[in-house]
């Protein structure tokens, strides 16, 4: 158990877990703001280090994590986003890594993980400030602990990441608490943080303008203060999102944020894996909420009127999730914080004894997600480790190398830099997301990406070609361009669990 002391006594996560259902005593007087948030935070964040303590046993979780720390890398010796530097996701999270890594090296995530945790206890003091002025001390608590126990019911690989979804949650979350605040000009500028961390986070303006349409229909004042509210919320939104492209390349921002992201996100695909895998997702989200879910279809009709916001926050993130047909479990996250929510909303409205097990059934989940995470086996790692080892070995820290494959950890694992800008084959190919074996090859790549591969293949040519494809449909030999680069300039040298090292051919 972890345990505080406190200006109001010893508090634990599990007292908590234990008193929710247990309202002020008629006798006794309602908490100061104060005093509640002294005895919330520190068992909010107790829980918060529990749910993510298999983030910490591993060096890596998943390829965004690998993507992540080789832009950060890249980005630290004078590399320029957008340019040099290349993904299609907005900046905020490689500027995160970027400035970890300066402070605490880079040789490690663990103050990237350190950052999860923070953004995962203020996602849930901000759900339980906003339940708490809508409903009462008691929905303050349960919405807080309800998003912590079901934050982490996905894929451990997906919920225990320091990727994009994790840090857009405090963005939706401030976004809709500054909106029910009436402070426009602040949740445009949360919208924009939530956008800045990954384009789907953008969806939580459509709670935000809802709020903003039912304060004018509230009669809240007259026409002039709620258009300036509008002024306000487009203002705060715009200037950030115009700084981060000013800062980097306002071209290269809007092509690798929004119109270079087309072939990414539409429909052409691998129609049955992808529909397994939304599948797959959803039914292990259920799991993770099977005790939000009851409440919240016992009383439907009534939230749905008095949390409409809520609602449309849900679809809107439900939409992001549809997005460019992937399904990716990380997505799902952004379902979370609404969910707990409109969970909170509904048992105010039911017996005391339905908080009790909403939490409780959540509580057994979570431990069922944690044991997830702490036992089960990670083979693509220990393949990009064995890889990187073999890699290292065979080059030194001056080399730059090329790694055909998805796992752009490799890189980062073996200490060596990209001889590419595009850090995997899906930029290139368009394999990104499970497509199959038609929507794949150098015609479906990015607009532009080939001509400059080749040209630094060309100016610095990779020491050692790494062909970590293993019969995928972006192997070389269905790709021209590499497989000339291949032929007759370099020489297998090894293999590694199926994938194929390539070493240049020395001249002369």
């Amino acid at each position: 158990m972890f345990r505080f002391a406190g200006t109001a006594g010893p508090y634990s996560v599990l007292s908590v877990l234990s008193t929710l259902a247990a309202p002020p005593s008629p006798a006794r007087p309602a908490l100061t703001r104060t005093a509640y948030w002294i005895r919330l935070l520190p068992a909010l964040a107790a829980l918060a280090c529990v749910t993510r303590v298999p983030s910490f046993v591993r060096p890596l979780w998943n390829p965004d994590e690998g993507y992540l720390a080789v832009q950060a890398g890249l980005l630290a010796h004078g590399g320029r986003l957008y340019e040099t530097v290349v993904d299609r996701k907005p900046p905020l999270v490689p500027w995160l890594y970027e400035a970890a890594f300066a402070v605490c090296g880079s040789g490690s995530l663990t103050p990237l993980r350190v950052l999860a945790v923070a953004a995962q206890l203020l996602t849930a003091a901000l759900l339980a400030s906003v339940a708490r002025r809508r409903w009462g001390d008691t929905a303050g608590r349960t919405a807080g602990v309800l998003y912590l126990l079901v934050s982490v019911g996905l894929n451990p690989e997906d919920a225990q990441a320091a990727t994009f979804e994790v840090f857009i949650l405090p963005g939706t979350a401030a976004a809709v608490w500054c909106a029910d605040r009436g402070r426009w000009g602040t949740a445009g500028t949360a919208v924009a943080c939530a956008f800045l961390a990954k384009q789907t986070g953008g969806a939580v303006l459509l709670p935000v303008l809802w709020l903003l349409h039912r304060r004018a229909g509230a009669g809240a004042g007259p026409g002039a203060p709620v258009r300036a509210g509008a002024v306000r919320l487009v203002a705060g939104f715009a200037v950030p999102v115009l700084g981060a492209a000013l800062v980097t390349d306002p071209a290269g921002f809007l092509f690798w944020t929004v119109t270079g992201s087309t072939a990414y996100a539409s429909l052409a695909g691998s129609g049955p894996h992808v529909l397994g895998r939304a599948l797959a997702n959803t039914a292990i989200l259920a799991v993770a909420c099977a005790g939000l879910v009851p409440p919240v279809l016992r009383v439907l009709r009534a939230t749905r009127a008095t949390a409409a916001d809520l609602w449309l926050w849900l679809a809107s993130s439900a939409a992001a999730v549809v997005l460019g047909f992937h399904f990716f479990g990380h997505y799902y996250l952004q379902l979370l914080p609404p969910a707990a929510l409109l969970a909170t909303a509904a048992l105010q409205l039911l017996p005391r004894a339905r908080l009790t097990s909403a939490v409780l059934t959540s509580a057994c989940c979570c431990a069922l997600f944690l044991a997830w995470g702490l036992y089960a086996p990670r083979p693509e790692l220990a393949h990009a480790q064995r890889l990187a080892s073999a890699l290292a070995q065979r080059t030194t820290p001056a080399d730059r190398v090329l790694v055909w494959g998805m796992h752009p950890e490799t890189y980062w694992l073996a200490d060596r830099t990209p001889a590419s800008r595009y850090l995997t084959a899906g930029l290139l190919t368009n394999y990104s997301g499970g497509r199959d074996g038609p929507r794949v090859g150098e015609r479906y790549a990015v607009a532009g990406a080939w001509p400059v591969f080749r040209a630094e293949m060309t100016a610095r040519a990779p020491a050692l070609v790494v062909d970590d494809s293993r019969g995928e449909p972006y192997r070389p030999d269905r790709l021209p361009s590499l497989r000339r680069l291949l032929t007759g300039r370099y020489e297998e040298v090894g293999r590694v669990d199926g994938a194929v090292l390539y070493a240049r051919i020395p001249r002369g």
